[in-house]
């Protein structure tokens, strides 16, 4: 399954967030063990980095070992104010995920994705969908 991940659930790991952390903490250990099947955006990781500031770098390289970047442009843009969200952060994020052909979003905002052509999904939820963790000794 290929899931995009939001910055939030990033946040949750990067900022030690309880309760969220659990669940965000499973799906990039999922994703650590399956490298390819998850995607950030670039934007996302500017904003991770410019809000946790402490320890982000080194989260970002780590991150970078097995998620992807999609290379999103001018069409991408276009096609993230076509979406009309409210948020544009949230339109990008979008753009972004349908470009990596991600069958799923992972995000704590649900509503924020609501016009969303992916589904949104929780961190628990994308956890159950994909079988669980398969931990491999993260250090994220």
């Amino acid at each position: 399954m290929r899931l995009f991940i939001d910055t939030d659930i990033l946040m949750d790991v990067v900022l030690n967030r309880r309760p969220h952390v659990e669940a965000s903490g499973q799906i990039l250990d999922w994703a650590e063990a399956n490298p390819g099947m998850t995607a950030v955006s670039w934007h996302g990781l500017a904003n991770l980095h410019y809000l946790s500031r402490n320890g982000a770098e080194t989260f970002i390289d780590e991150l970078m070992a097995f998620a992807e970047i999609p290379r999103t442009g001018t069409e991408h843009m276009r096609q993230a104010l076509d979406l009309h969200f409210k948020d544009l952060e949230d339109a990008m994020q979008v753009a972004a995920a349908m470009l990596f052909n991600a069958q799923a979003m992972v995000t704590r905002n649900i509503r924020d994705y609501r016009l969303s052509p992916i589904k949104a999904i929780t961190a628990s939820d994308a956890v159950r969908l994909v079988g669980g963790p398969r931990p491999r000794g993260r250090s994220l």
